[in-house]
């Protein structure tokens, strides 16, 4: 018992330790955080605001003054005429913008400048100008018309450097150890044409991705890490111009350097990423937040348009298809760029900005080591459903805790690496614990085909929901198989060599009972005890079970002649067979029970075994099996027994052999001569002719079966055995108790 309680806790110490280890390559993964693991964390945050996206507020002061389609139609291909964007810019001032910002670039010279156009080779002789207009330059006309108002232009990231170089218009203000060190770089900066990068209050830069980013935007720069500094980006240097702020706070952490925490412009704070991106929370995007190009330039002094104009921050921008300016957001949309600004003015306005820090990190990994230790531990000790329902109350938990954090506080907590982790460790300790069970599985299945044939073994596995276990009555066939002699064969070796004999000797007559499918009860002593038809149905048992019967014979020949038994005595087994009526179930108390057989048939076949030595032959079978295969063995009559509690005597049958024996010539004429012989029995013939019948079959015996001459020696003087008088029978086996009684 103690080995078992030890093994036990040896297992459970095992598949924690197992537990453990899975948990800490978790912790390993998520520390290392793969691009698997990084990508189903940002799905995630993109499900969370699918579930829940920002309401759209129509009152905050936020436009997007769109060159659509429509403007494209009237005023012509873009790039337009930079006098036509000055006439913009004077309508917008002049409807009171707040801020205006371009997102897009001006990068080169206007091509439509008369100064240009003349020194157009191709335009020679054909283009004609007036001479006060030769020298007019549109991107000086552009310029003076954005130096009267706040507007900001864009500049985007590039790979070679080329022009001037480009630097905030703001002032940037660090708190913490550089701050700015670990911003998103930018190589370099498209250039803006002068006088253009002097007239403007602000720069901002227009990339809502770094180089080569693709796909989803959700995180966008507030600031970016340029060659000559820090530069805003165009939403937040739009939102400090309409502030009229002079600086940019960059709050960074003040024990190590490049960590930024969080950047502030005039009243507004906003949390952002250690390289200083601000996660984007999005809303549906709206019709209502575009005013047309094509309005403004058309009906500027319209008083509707001047209030959708007056105090907002007016983003410049184009939606029309031809100008490759859309991006995809978390919602799953495609809009143009200059509303992925737009939103984030917006957030930034109402205070709803999205936050993940470190700290919130710490705590998914901590809800990881928590998951999975509570799976660990509960299906170590109640198994894999157990472990499956806590998992998956404790999952439902984790996802809770993040579906508020997202929904109250704006805290990205992310619960895909809990859950996945949590799922992974469930997975593989299900494994092991089913490797492990079918270890245990083997070694039982090992340890009960010593007790059924392997293949009853493989039926009650593939059938094992039909089996109906705990006490079913049905026909069955009981074999009881004792040594004869057993007691001078004790006396004459040690109890260790007695214990060995034992063994191997069972091992050989047991292996016979399983080949015909025979269930092996129990061993008691020097006796073996076993039955057929349960606990799964076998067809023919009374055959097989006296099959078994023979072939315990033969394998008891070659036991005799084995090394084991040099110089000892040859040892011989009484075997008794009996058909009938059995409960069959495991009995016994609720803590400790057998599966075994209770009924009369037990009885008998102990009965029948005890009088192989009354009529001095090894195998006797009761009638009811030489009903059932009178035409499969050759059997022959012996006579009758008396049975406890029976009335009336028990005809029981010699079992000489199988049916190719019961074929043959000899065993026809044994058979013939045995019938005669107890024809003159039962006629009560003169001793002399009974001896002389005897004789006869003994010696047609001596071909068939030669330990049929005891039973033919002995025969004369248990005349009455053939008489169905009353026999005293021999000491009786009882099945109840396991010891030997007399019975009257």
């Amino acid at each position: 018992m103690a080995g078992k309680i030890k093994a036990r806790i040896s297992r459970r110490l095992g598949f924690r330790l197992a537990g453990l280890a899975l948990i800490l390559l978790g912790c390993f993964i998520r520390i290392l955080d793969p691009y698997p693991v990084r990508m189903s964390r940002l799905i995630y945050f993109d499900v969370l605001q699918r579930i829940s996206p920002r309401e759209y507020n129509p009152e905050l002061p936020v436009k997007v003054l769109d060159i659509d389609e429509q403007s494209l139609a009237s005023w012509g291909q873009w790039p337009w005429p930079r006098t036509l964007l000055a006439q913009m810019v004077q309508n917008l001032g002049e409807n009171g913008a707040a801020a205006i910002a371009f997102d897009m670039l001006f990068a080169e010279p206007d091509r439509y400048s008369p100064a240009r156009l003349l020194k157009d080779p191709s335009l020679a002789g054909v283009l004609t100008v007036e001479s006060n207009a030769q020298k007019t330059d549109y991107d000086v006309v552009f310029g003076l018309e954005v130096a009267r108002w706040p507007v900001v232009l864009g500049t985007a990231a590039r790979t070679s450097q080329e022009g001037s170089k480009i630097s905030s218009k703001a002032g940037i203000v660090e708190i913490g150890e550089n701050p700015t060190a670990g911003l998103v770089s930018v190589p370099y900066w498209t250039p803006i044409a002068p006088p253009l990068d002097r007239s403007a209050a602000g720069i901002g830069g227009v990339n809502v991705s770094p180089i080569g980013g693709m796909g989803v935007v959700r995180r966008v720069p507030a600031l970016w890490g340029g060659p000559d500094g820090a530069l805003p980006g165009l939403g937040i240097e739009a939102l400090r111009v309409a502030l009229d702020a002079p600086y940019i706070l960059v709050e960074g952490s003040s024990e190590e350097e490049g960590i930024v925490l969080a950047v502030e412009i005039g009243d507004f704070r906003l949390p952002t990423t250690e390289d200083g991106e601000v996660w984007v929370r999005y809303r549906k995007d709206q019709p209502d937040l575009y005013l047309s190009a094509d309005a403004i330039m058309q009906n500027p002094d319209d008083p509707a348009l001047r209030s959708e104009i007056e105090g907002h921050i007016i983003l410049v921008g184009t939606s029309a298809a031809g100008l490759f300016d859309m991006h995809q957001t978390a919602l799953g949309e495609s809009v143009p760029g200059v509303s992925i600004h737009a939103q984030i003015i917006e957030q930034i306005l109402v205070g709803d900005l999205l936050s993940r820090s470190d700290v919130t990190a710490a705590l998914e990994l901590v809800a990881f080591v928590i998951l999975g230790i509570v799976v660990t531990v509960v299906m170590s000790n109640f198994g894999a459903v157990a472990s499956f329902v806590t998992g998956g109350v404790a999952a439902m938990v984790v996802i809770l805790i993040s579906w508020l954090s997202f929904q109250n506080q704006s805290v990205l907590f992310d619960a895909t690496f809990p859950l996945a982790g949590g799922m992974a460790n469930f997975g593989l300790l299900a494994g092991y614990l089913f490797i492990s069970t079918e270890r245990e599985k083997r070694v039982i299945r090992q340890t009960f085909s010593h007790y059924v044939a392997p293949e009853i073994l493989d039926e009650m596995e593939a059938n094992g929901h039909q089996l109906q276990l705990g006490g079913e009555s049905q026909e069955i066939t009981v074999m009881f198989s004792d040594i004869r002699g057993f007691t001078p064969l004790s006396e004459s070796v040690s109890a260790t060599d007695l214990v060995a004999l034992l063994n191997a000797l069972f091992s050989e007559i047991g292996d016979q009972i399983l080949v015909e499918r025979g269930t092996i009860d129990k061993f008691i002593g020097d006796a073996v005890m076993a039955f057929w038809n349960a606990p799964l149905p076998v067809d023919d048992h009374p055959c097989r079970a006296a099959l078994a019967a023979l072939k315990m014979r033969v394998a008891l020949e070659n036991f005799n002649s084995s090394s084991i038994m040099r110089d000892r005595p040859p040892i011989a087994l009484a075997t008794g067979c009996a058909t009938g009526a059995a409960c069959v179930g495991n009995i016994g108390s609720r803590r400790r029970f057998n599966y075994t057989v209770i009924g009369d048939v037990v009885n008998v076949a102990a009965r029948i075994e005890q009088n192989c030595r009354h009529v001095d032959y090894d195998i006797l079978v009761s009638h009811s099996i030489q009903q059932a295969t009178k035409s499969d063995l050759a059997l022959l009559e012996a006579g009758f027994v008396d049975l406890k509690g029976k009335s009336e005597p028990e005809p029981v049958y010699l079992l000489v052999g199988d049916r190719n024996l019961a074929g043959s010539a000899e065993f026809k004429a044994l058979e013939a001569a045995h019938f005669r012989l107890l024809g003159a029995v039962r006629s009560r013939a003169s001793q002399f002719d009974v001896a002389n019948l005897s004789k006869e079959c003994a010696a047609l015996a001596a071909t068939v079966e030669p330990g049929l001459a005891s039973f033919y020696g002995t025969l004369p003087g248990r005349a009455a055995d053939f008489r169905s008088e009353m026999v005293h029978a021999q000491p009786v086996f009882s099945h109840h108790n396991g010891l030997r009684e007399n019975a009257t």
